[in-house]
């Protein structure tokens, strides 16, 4: 656990030369997603950030307006800033920069979703758990081949279905490997979801 590198932040050293990059939910910090991680992985890397920034005591990565309304400048500046970490990072644990895989939930899937957008080479690949656009962007990056999994919950009152869609459609114009997976529930995390997330793992080689 350490901060020096510019996040509060917990690191888990694994024996495969895999590293998930864990972001929580609102609310969460660098503790929330270990267990998680080592379910879906028991052999990665963990490296877990805590978000900066605090709305009514409770971390986040990035501001919001209101529920599902984002301060961009503010995600654009955050994720520029979770991007150097990130780096600082793999040379910091001597991480294989080619294997890191994003595992985000809700406000950690939305800046992981960014990330992805404005780094596009910075991620091997993402598990986006309850995700929604951070922004549509301007130009498409450059996605090729890089495997992308969103999961959506068909009654989520935070995250609207059709959001769901067009981030995935941002994806495969992208040219990302998209696979969207609708669950039956809402916002909360599931263990058929979490099953999921560990198959589509080991399927797609990261």
């Amino acid at each position: 656990m350490g901060e020096d590198l510019g996040f509060q932040h917990r690191f888990v050293a694994g024996s495969d030369g895999l590293t998930l990059l864990l972001l929580h939910g609102t609310g969460g910090n660098e503790n929330d997603l270990v267990g998680l991680g080592k379910v879906i992985s028991g052999n990665a890397n963990l490296l877990s950030p805590r978000g900066k920034v605090l709305e009514n005591g409770m971390p986040r990565f990035f501001r919001r307006l209101a529920m599902g309304v984002f301060d961009v400048p503010d995600l654009l500046e955050r994720t520029h800033e979770l991007a150097g970490f990130v780096e600082r990072a793999a040379d910091e644990y001597s991480l294989d920069p080619a294997r890191i895989v994003a595992l985000g939930y809700s406000n950690g899937a939305n800046i992981a979703a960014s990330l992805l957008l404005l780094y596009p080479d910075l991620l091997a690949g993402a598990a986006l758990l309850h995700a929604m656009p951070p922004f549509y962007p301007d130009k498409m990056p450059n996605l090729d081949g890089k495997p992308i999994l969103l999961t959506a919950g068909r009654n989520d009152d935070m995250v609207p279905g059709e959001q769901a869609e067009v981030l995935g459609e941002i994806y495969r114009r992208s040219g990302a490997e998209m696979s969207l997976v609708w669950m039956p529930g809402g916002h909360e995390l599931t263990p058929t979801e979490i099953q999921i997330v560990k198959d589509w793992l080991k399927e797609s080689g990261l």
